[in-house]
């Protein structure tokens, strides 16, 4: 008999996870030295193919431009293995000897990936990286309209794998892809955390699963040019970032926020490096071609250029566009515009004050982003202090391009693909997600002091139970309580 395809899906995950278990087993008993040469034999395979799977990651999907993707799959391999090649993430990774401590790293297992089509191969390299170095196995589950890519990826890496001894099944990707196949692996009581990249209702799903979660959600970051800021080269970065890879990396600018002293500067400065400006009336057209009916981002408009997005829109730009800008007023979630635009369409708002600027940048996230990235353009380093402290982002980017800085590539932050957005974006975490995510801390610690010597510190608390203390007969309140604790605490860290 012949199974349905969800049904053949759900086996394939279980038996992948199966093999993924075993196969991890047989790896947390590898040193740091062999584990690097692994990490290291990954990293040298997709480096060396970083643009024939560049350019079948454009071709299948659609999204982007090729030598762009080119560079992402270089930082998801190279830029990624030379910030993690030095650290300890196998056995004892830390000791203090004064303190009587000692942590030890405990990989999580099974790591499974949910890869998204608009950074297919550079997500499924840079995971596979950080999963393998921090001793776990992992198994990719990719996104249905980039599914060639992302297996051939996977294939060259289990390829350099295999000649570096790798155990079989430490690296696996689901070759049937169904909604069945995700939530199987999601779910699944053997999976030890899962790093989910991609859509809102994805990330939901992820954390909803009943395993440990790393997800992501929405980016819709402003960029503040404030009065000192150098303009031409704030505008260099702002249209830099947002026609890299046509504006595919969700930590790239959504919107220009800029004072009204230097608005028309900004403005002219913004036309001559390549944004153009649409009428009203072309706003209104463009607009409707942001959102779907159901009010999420329309996917016919992702990773599209300017020049694809005006003829589906039905208006005329020039050849050299690089940038679609529309002015804007209202922050909402009835107006695309400022939301997140995953293409080379900016709003431009215009403030009197930094200080409403602030405010503006605040209203953009919490409409939608927030937790995520936002860009600053500024040499006053005291407004940049007051939005570093306001702000409700994970990354606060100062003078540099917002989606190559986001993922670490033009700032020192973690080279990442899955930019947690913390608490107040709904996220587990606020890092740039990497090795150090991705295993448990077992601390060791010995014993510095006995019962006696705690007595010593605070004898009036230390009576046996069922002894009254001759000045109160036993009759402790809450207050008595509360005094005797923080005494307690403070003797101890006076000894420290």
């Amino acid at each position: 008999m012949t199974l349905d395809k969800d049904l053949q899906s759900i086996q394939e995950v279980r038996g992948m996870m199966k093999k993924a278990v075993a196969a991890q087993k047989e790896f947390q008993d590898w040193d740091q030295a062999r584990v690097d040469a692994l990490v290291k034999a990954i990293a040298d395979a997709c480096i060396a193919n970083a643009e024939p799977l560049a350019k079948m990651a454009h071709e299948e999907t659609g999204f982007g431009i090729w030598q762009d993707k080119v560079i992402k799959n270089l930082l998801g391999s190279k830029l990624t293995y030379e910030y993690i090649k030095d650290m300890k993430t196998v056995g004892v990774i830390r000791e203090d000897r004064e303190k009587r401590l000692m942590e030890i790293a405990v990989p999580v297992g099974v790591v499974a990936a949910l890869i998204p089509s608009t950074n297919p191969t550079s997500t499924t390299m840079y995971k596979t990286l950080i999963s393998v170095k921090a001793g776990n196995a992992i198994i990719v589950s990719p996104h249905p309209n980039a599914k060639k890519c992302i297996l051939e990826t996977v294939r060259i890496i289990q390829e350099a794998a295999k000649a570096a001894g790798a155990p079989d099944g430490l690296i696996q990707c689901v070759e049937l892809t169904t909604i069945q196949a995700t939530n199987t692996l999601m779910q699944h009581p053997d999976t030890g955390i899962i790093l989910a990249t991609g859509g809102t209702p994805m990330v939901k799903a992820a954390y909803s699963s009943g395993n440990p979660a790393l997800g992501v959600g929405p980016g819709n970051g402003p960029s503040f040019i404030e009065r000192s800021a150098n303009i031409p080269e704030a505008v260099k970065h702002i249209l830099d970032s947002k026609t890299f890879d046509n504006g595919t990396i969700c930590a790239s600018e959504q919107s220009i926020v800029t004072e009204r002293c230097i608005a028309d500067e900004v403005r002219a400065e913004v036309k001559r490096q390549g944004g153009y400006f649409m009428t009203e009336e072309q706003s209104k057209r463009v607009e409707k071609m942001i959102m779907r009916a159901n009010n999420t981002m329309n996917p016919a408009i992702v990773g599209k250029s300017v020049q694809a997005i005006a003829k589906m829109a039905g208006i005329t730009v020039p050849k050299d566009a690089r940038v679609l800008v529309s002015e804007q007023t209202e922050v909402g979630p009835g107006n695309p515009y400022s939301r997140e635009k995953l293409c080379p369409i900016l709003a431009f708002f215009v403030e009197d004050t930094w200080e409403k600027c602030c405010e503006k940048s605040i209203a953009i996230l919490q409409n939608e982003g927030a937790g995520h990235t936002m860009t600053i353009h500024s040499s006053n380093t005291e407004i940049i202090r007051q939005f570093a402290l306001k702000k409700p982002v994970s990354r606060l980017l100062v003078n540099t391009p917002g989606s190559l800085g986001g993922v670490g590539a033009t700032t020192n932050l973690a080279p990442a693909l899955t930019l947690g957005c913390g608490a107040v974006g709904g996220s587990a975490t606020s890092d740039n997600v990497n090795p150090m995510n991705l295993f448990n801390l077992r601390r060791v610690a010995w014993g510095v002091r006995e019962l006696e010597d705690i007595r010593k510190i605070a004898p009036a608390a230390a009576e046996p139970c069922g002894a009254a203390p001759a000045s109160s007969a036993g009759n402790l309140n809450t207050a008595d309580v509360e005094r005797i604790t923080r005494e307690i605490l403070a003797a101890m860290l006076a000894k420290k």
